[in-house]
């Protein structure tokens, strides 16, 4: 938008529709303290996300700024449905990047600056979203420690602060994700480190990641079930651990202490990508009125991602899975799904998803998941991104 020796503005967009049919779910579980939820069955059109981004340099090119409006129409009338964010950042030298605003904590894979980058169409497997941080404010360093070593650390004010007022917050600054990237082969993993290979790769191209959260949460701190990209701590049958009754007594938790750990590896070559990565959770250190059954909580579990690319630039498919090792149950998910280009280039993609949930441990209303849903669900996608 603009360009001088002062400043440069840039704009972009970044909006999906979506059709989403949810009727081959079952219309109720019951969890695994023998309660009984209906489940609210959804088959309908949706524009499911807009993000207007501005962004650009002020003065100084490494002093860089980024300003957006995301919003999220499948929870209108609800908290954080529509969210104005941004942040500021300046970069010393490669080694050095600081920034301080709304970020994603980068716990995972597709909090470390992967998006949009994704294969599955802005959802991610169930065992990703289930241990996952999410975005919160704070400030935070990245860079280049040596070629193909980079790493990203912040310090922030919870795990997920969208929908969550600065008066609901702790008096202490008590959340802190980190991770390490290494990449051996190409020293790159193409834009974002994302998943997939569109950029069809001549050489091997390989990568290896850890990252470790930790974070103090209380339950006033915590984002409502349908605040935008919500990361609410779950058992593994769906329950939030907050909430009253959770554990089926009159008890109910304060305070937890979250940390999780988190390794990844991949690999792409010639249109072929795999992604699998390990997550361990420890959930302890609580704070709570009356009686539960439980002193800490441990779950573990992996995702598998590989795509290939038929024909370059144009037709993509992918099959994706995961499973947890929870306390609470062992729930799983499978997905396979068509990307077409239509244009030969990633600004816009028609998607196809077919998903088969088991015990579903998440779910909100801008994902093709439901909470408790045990089933198959088939989702088509159209995005546009510039």
């Amino acid at each position: 938008m603009a360009d001088t020796p002062e400043a440069r503005v840039n704009f972009g967009a970044w909006t999906y529709v979506r059709y989403l049919n949810q009727t081959g779910l079952d219309d109720s579980y019951t969890d695994s303290f023998g309660r009984e939820f209906d489940i609210d069955i959804r088959n309908d059109f949706q524009v499911n996300k807009v993000n207007l981004t501005f962004n650009g340099w002020l003065f100084d090119p490494d002093f860089r700024w980024l300003l957006y409006t995301w919003t999220s129409n499948t929870s209108q009338g609800e908290s954080a449905q529509v969210v104005v964010a941004g942040n500021l950042k300046y970069r010393f030298n490669e080694a050095l990047d600081i920034g301080v605003g709304i970020d994603p904590l980068p716990g995972t894979r597709t909090t470390a600056g992967s998006f949009p980058h994704w294969v599955k169409l802005d959802s991610r497997t169930m065992a990703d979203d289930f241990f996952r941080p999410s975005y919160t404010t704070g400030i935070w360093a990245s860079g280049q420690l040596a070629t193909g070593l980079d790493y990203r650390v912040m310090l922030g004010n919870n795990l997920s602060q969208l929908g969550v007022n600065a008066s609901r917050l702790g008096d202490s600054l008590d959340t802190f994700s980190g991770r390490l990237d290494w990449m051996p082969t190409t020293g790159e993993y193409g834009p974002g480190k994302g998943i997939d290979d569109f950029d069809m790769h001549t050489e091997l191209a390989t990568i290896l990641g850890v990252a470790f959260t930790y974070s103090d949460e209380d339950r006033q701190s915590q984002p409502g079930t349908e605040d935008i990209n919500n990361s609410q701590i779950r058992l593994s049958d769906g329950t939030r651990i907050f909430n009253p009754g959770a554990f089926n007594t009159d008890g109910r938790i304060n305070e937890a202490t979250y940390q999780m750990l988190a390794m990844d590896a991949g690999m792409k070559y010639q249109g072929f990508s795999l992604m699998g990565e390990y997550y361990w959770r420890w959930v302890d250190d609580f704070s709570i009125e009356g009686d539960i059954p439980e002193d800490e909580l441990f779950d573990h579990g992996f995702q598998l991602q590989t795509t290939y690319m038929f024909v370059p630039k144009t037709l993509q498919g992918y099959v994706a899975g995961s499973k947890i090792f929870g306390e609470y149950g062992d729930p799983w998910d499978t997905a396979v799904g068509v990307n077409w280009y239509p244009f030969g280039h990633r600004l816009v993609r028609v998607n196809g998803e077919l998903l088969y949930m088991k015990d579903s441990p998440i779910g909100y209303s801008s994902i093709p998941y439901q909470v408790g849903g045990d089933g198959t669900v088939f989702h088509a996608n159209v995005e546009m991104k510039f």
